[in-house]
């Protein structure tokens, strides 16, 4: 993707922004590869939305800034370059767009704005226990009682709820059709009576997600998206509105460089020089994958911007740099871990092990685990593929 001056510009003008105006502990905790959350999110947001950059995505007359694929794009991948953190999704890549499409005037006004200005926090109710990849077979179910519906269930995986205000819900609403035909997008206040969260224990020693249990939770028929039973309609949309996700591969190519360097410093003794070597070597294979994931997004970009499908290129980013990352992971762990690895403990990660140097390349080694799985498995990424190449 060859830039004009002007996307040059841009692409300056966005470095400099991101430099001098991103708080450096938020890009302290970027580098040093930590936990990101709220704390470091919201700070984050305001001082973007102070700037009229609050939403890429969003249109200008719903507070966005109008921008088009590429200057997305570009922002994006230099926000990473600079060491600061993506913007949270849930609110202004998943729901604002599904609001801003099929909401009502109401639902706009109460709504877009908290996500605007990170005031309002979302998580994502999709997944369930046996409804995960197969989110259609889902089961908390609602029931509508005049204008209220009542709700019970369980939700499972649900990122940051801990941390959330709300939660951008799928339920079901008719359990005698098609089961794409009888799920309803629902808005649920988290501080709502019948409402708990509980923490699920990953190994990585992160607190990231949660079980979210609902036990007659009474809901407003207002907060309710669009149609009663078009649910699976609007949460399509709100996948295919991150379809190119996928593109943006700096914040890999930040990882491999802390990976790089971290191989350089772990192994420097001359004794080590045989190890250091094979790791380096695998470096340079991750360093080409991702260069071709690069310029594949591009192209997935160029394809955008000229309104032509996007076909498989989603699905192949998708598999690609996921198990590319996991692989850079792998090798800081085989950099690291003989000196760190024994005194991570993940069911106290407050503990002893809080205060071991570099103990988030362990962390992050557990967290990738999950790479191949949320977003879209590999398994699932290679039925699209299939299905697209074989009509299977």
């Amino acid at each position: 993707m060859d830039e004009t001056a002007e996307l040059a510009a841009f692409r300056a003008e966005v470095r400099d922004f991101a430099l001098t105006r991103c708080p450096p502990e938020i890009r302290a905790v970027v580098a040093a590869n930590g936990k990101l959350g709220r704390k470091q999110w919201a700070p984050w947001q305001r001082i973007l939305h102070a700037h009229g950059w609050g939403a890429p995505s969003w249109p200008k007359e719903h507070g966005g800034t109008g921008w088009d694929q590429r200057r997305r794009h570009i922002f994006d991948e230099v926000l990473a370059e600079c060491d600061c953190p993506p913007q949270y999704h849930h609110g202004l890549r998943h729901l604002g767009p599904v609001l801003i499409a099929f909401g009502t005037e109401e639902q706009k006004a109460r709504f877009l704005p908290g996500i605007l200005s990170g005031e309002d926090w979302w998580c994502q109710g999709y997944s369930e226990p046996g409804a995960g990849s197969d989110l259609a077979s889902l089961k908390t179910r609602a029931v509508r009682e005049g204008e209220e519906y009542v709700v019970t269930g369980q939700k499972l995986w649900t990122s940051h709820a801990h941390e959330a205000d709300w939660m951008y819900t799928l339920v079901r609403t008719n359990a005698e059709v098609k089961r794409q035909e009888g799920i309803t997008l629902l808005l649920i206040p988290l501080d709502a009576p019948g409402i708990r969260v509980r923490e699920v224990r990953t190994i990585d020693g992160w607190h990231h997600v949660n079980e979210v249990f609902l036990d007659a939770v009474r809901v407003p028929v207002a907060n309710r998206i669009g149609e009663e039973n078009k649910g699976w309609t609007y949460g399509k949309f709100l996948l295919d509105r991150e379809r190119l996700g996928g593109a943006n591969v700096a914040p890999a190519f930040r990882f491999l460089d802390r990976c790089r360097a971290l191989v350089a410093r772990e192994l420097a003794a001359p004794g080590q020089a045989l190890k250091r070597e094979q790791l380096e070597y695998r470096l340079l294979l991750a360093e080409a994958e991702l260069r071709g994931a690069r310029e594949l997004g591009r192209a997935a970009v160029e394809a955008v911007m000229a309104g032509e499908p996007l076909g498989l290129m989603p699905s192949e980013l998708k598999l690609s740099t996921a198990d590319t990352v996991q692989r850079i992971g792998a090798i800081a762990l085989d950099a690291v871990g003989e000196r760190v690895a024994s005194r991570f403990r993940p069911v106290d990660a407050s503990g002893p092990n809080a205060e071991v140097e570099d103990i988030e390349w362990v962390q992050n080694f557990m967290y990738l685990r999950a790479k191949t799985i949320f977003g879209g498995s590999n398994e699932v990424q290679k039925n699209v593929v299939a299905k697209q190449l074989f009509g299977m």
